[in-house]
């Protein structure tokens, strides 16, 4: 503007100045017009704008807060199930602290159970350990026993062809006697064979008369092959030649004289004809004479004394039970083993045998009148 005038004369047209600067003015409040409706335009397109804006944001507000209320909702189902949950947590943890006491105490009762299961594993070694101790023991001992069943096997055998060997022998003699035709009177339950006194001897003598060596020499041969046969040899313990007398004089004279009269006979055995030497070796180990004096005399049936009959030798055998009966008692004796007694059989029935220690010889025996 300044240039503009100036360059204008001063003082001509005023007028025209003033309108130019109107104008100009116009010009420029147009320019400010048009420029505060640009203004206006641009900021009512910046507010539509920013509304349109405001508007999707607060749509977007709207979408989120809806979004922001379905999660609290979400959150608030999920805190109810979390409490729920944390309950049950705890509910869960109460039973597990319950459990965990019944376990530490079932714990603590295994530890028990297994400390005595230990104590009786222990007391089942050593229970073992004995029980093995005692079978062996068993065993051994079921060996004793087989052993000495063995042994009482044996014996019991030879006892029970024993058993009947003495009724065998007195059978067989009564019939090798009678066969002979040698006078004798055999009791059928002792086996004693009697003659008349006066066969063998004089009264008071001791010398064997012609009668008596000749009744002797039917009879010794006939008494000693039925006793010294197979079947009976080894059976026969002893054989006793006992002298008696009567009750005539003191018993110190008769018995000098029953032993003599016993001796008299065993004498004459030793010098018999036919005795062979396997007899005579026999006879020695197993031939006695003893003499009985008065001691048991015969008597009639009314009660006196019989003196010829009293005045007697008798031969009488005894079998070896008694030797084997004592056998077996130290076989058991010495045996750690506990056996029942052995029984035998007889037609009178059972019979538990035990040892025969009288001095006696057992029934059975052959006796000749003298």
């Amino acid at each position: 503007m300044s240039a503009y005038s100036a360059r204008r004369p001063r003082g001509t047209d005023s007028g025209a100045h003033w309108i130019s600067y109107s104008d100009m003015m116009a010009a420029i409040l147009m320019v400010f017009v048009l420029a505060v409706v640009y203004s206006v335009y641009q900021y009512n397109n910046l507010l539509m704008q920013k509304t349109r804006e405001l508007e999707t944001q607060q749509a977007q507000l709207t979408v989120a807060q809806t979004e922001l209320d379905e999660q609290k909702a979400a959150n608030e189902a999920f805190r109810i199930r979390l409490q729920a949950q944390e309950e049950d947590i705890l509910a869960q943890r109460s039973i597990i602290i319950v459990q965990q006491d019944e376990l530490e105490a079932a714990q603590e009762n295994l530890k028990v159970a297994q400390d005595d299961l230990a104590q009786k594993q222990g007391e089942l070694e050593q229970a073992l350990i004995i029980l093995t101790a005692q079978q062996k023991a068993l065993e051994d001992r079921e060996a004793d026993v087989l052993s000495l069943q063995e042994l009482l096997s044996a014996q019991e055998e030879k006892i029970e062809n024993l058993v009947g060997i003495r009724p065998r022998i007195i059978s067989d003699l009564s019939k090798a006697l009678s066969a002979s035709n040698i006078p004798a009177t055999i009791d059928p339950k002792t086996g004693d064979i009697k003659l008349k006194s006066y066969v063998f001897f004089d009264t008071n003598r001791s010398e064997i008369k012609q009668s008596g060596l000749d009744t002797l020499n039917r009879f010794l041969p006939v008494y000693l092959g039925v006793l010294m046969q197979d079947e009976y040899k080894d059976y026969v313990a002893e054989i006793i030649i006992e002298g008696h007398t009567d009750s005539s004089g003191t018993y110190l004279d008769n018995l000098r004289l029953s032993q003599n009269r016993a001796l008299a006979v065993a004498d004459y055995c030793f010098r018999m004809n036919g005795l062979t030497a396997a007899m005579k070796t026999k006879l020695e180990n197993i031939l006695t004479a003893t003499g009985r004096s008065e001691a048991d005399p015969i008597y009639f049936d009314d009660g006196t004394e019989d003196k010829d009959s009293s005045r007697r030798v008798e031969f009488k055998f005894r079998l070896i039970d008694t030797q084997m009966l004592e056998q077996m008692n130290n076989i058991l004796k010495n045996s750690s083993v506990t056996a029942p007694a052995p029984v035998l059989v007889d037609d009178g029935g059972v019979v538990e045998v035990e040892p025969n220690t009288g001095d006696e010889p057992a029934p059975g025996a052959f006796s000749f009148g003298a």
